[in-house]
């Protein structure tokens, strides 16, 4: 999992360590504290190597940016006075700190807690990850009526979804299949890759409307004979 973070975001180097020093006066600490300051997440890697890291291939070609990464601890534990600095909040748990530099040289900070043997790549996979699930979401909104749900409860809504993405499921199998068969022929074209989702489902509704099957669902029932009047012309 990875999560956007601002550029000021406190972090500590990953090998941190939590000392107790001895004061001149009074009793002795009761707190451990940090043996270095935390910094942002924008210094720590101001310093470190960059590399140019493809995730996916778009529609224009190989999707690329130039990555960073480094081992840290989050500045996100109790807080504590250290020394005359005033209050720093205590190392927590380790994590990925990932800058993105962009073609436009706009930079992006991310944390991820994926484990420590991660490749740059994996990492930044791991964060360009929101596109497809973003793209999901919006195709099941658009052509399989996930928004169409019009009930009360949690159960009816968790139905609802796990239906819509079960009908998701089977048209991008299909879709992805027949891909695989044309992928010399996609290779010369430009633009998204056919058939597309809703080219699939019009397939699919085609299919359906030549049969007698009747569905519970009003929206479904609907596009079928919509499709039957279609076909009847």
């Amino acid at each position: 999992m990875a999560v956007g973070i601002p550029k000021h975001q406190k972090v500590y180097p990953h090998d941190v360590a939590l000392i107790f020093p001895v004061s001149g006066h009074g009793g002795p600490r009761k707190h451990s504290i940090s043996d270095t300051l935390s910094t942002a997440a924008e210094t720590i890697l101001a310093g470190t190597i960059w590399r140019k890291v493809s995730w996916r291939r778009g529609t224009k070609g190989r999707l690329t940016a130039r990555f960073a990464a480094v081992r840290i601890r989050i500045a996100d534990g109790e807080p504590q006075r250290i020394l005359d600095k005033g209050q720093q909040h205590m190392p927590g748990d380790e994590a990925w700190l990932v800058g993105e530099w962009r073609s436009n040289d706009e930079r992006k900070y991310y944390l991820s807690n994926l484990p420590a043997d991660t490749t740059l790549k994996q990492l930044a996979a791991a964060i360009k990850a929101r596109w497809v699930c973003e793209q999901a979401h919006q195709q099941m909104k658009e052509e399989l009526g996930l928004d169409h749900f019009e009930g009360r409860s949690w159960q009816g809504l968790h139905r609802h979804a796990l239906m819509t993405m079960i009908a998701y499921a089977f048209p991008q199998h299909h879709r992805l299949q027949m891909a695989k068969r044309e992928k010399t022929k996609r290779r010369s074209r430009k633009g998204p890759p056919e058939p597309t989702l809703p080219a699939i489902r019009r397939l699919v509704i085609i299919a359906l409307a030549m049969t007698e099957i009747s569905f519970r669902c009003p929206h479904c029932q609907q596009q079928i004979e919509n499709q039957k009047f279609n076909l009847s012309k």
